[in-house]
């Protein structure tokens, strides 16, 4: 399985996660930064590194934590496209 391919699995994860809890990414960014005050994250940002599949393992904390979010189970496709 190509890199892509685990960025996309990366990036369904968080989506699902977002879309879970009704929250679109503007409102995740206030929430970041309610969160902790040295995270600087914009709307754009947010979905920039969502829909590129860039983000860290922290980043994806981050945003778990600001969902109040303490715990997941992953739901991974490995039928490889």
């Amino acid at each position: 399985m190509t890199e892509e391919y685990w960025k996309e699995q990366a990036s369904s994860i968080l989506i699902a996660k977002i879309k879970r809890k009704n929250i679109k990414y503007h409102t995740l960014a206030l929430m970041l930064k309610d969160m902790d005050k040295n995270i600087e994250e914009t709307q754009n940002s947010i979905a920039t590194k969502i829909s590129r599949g860039t983000f860290s393992f922290a980043f994806f904390l981050q945003c778990m934590a600001a969902l109040g979010i303490d715990n997941i189970e992953l739901e991974l496709n490995m039928e490889e496209k």
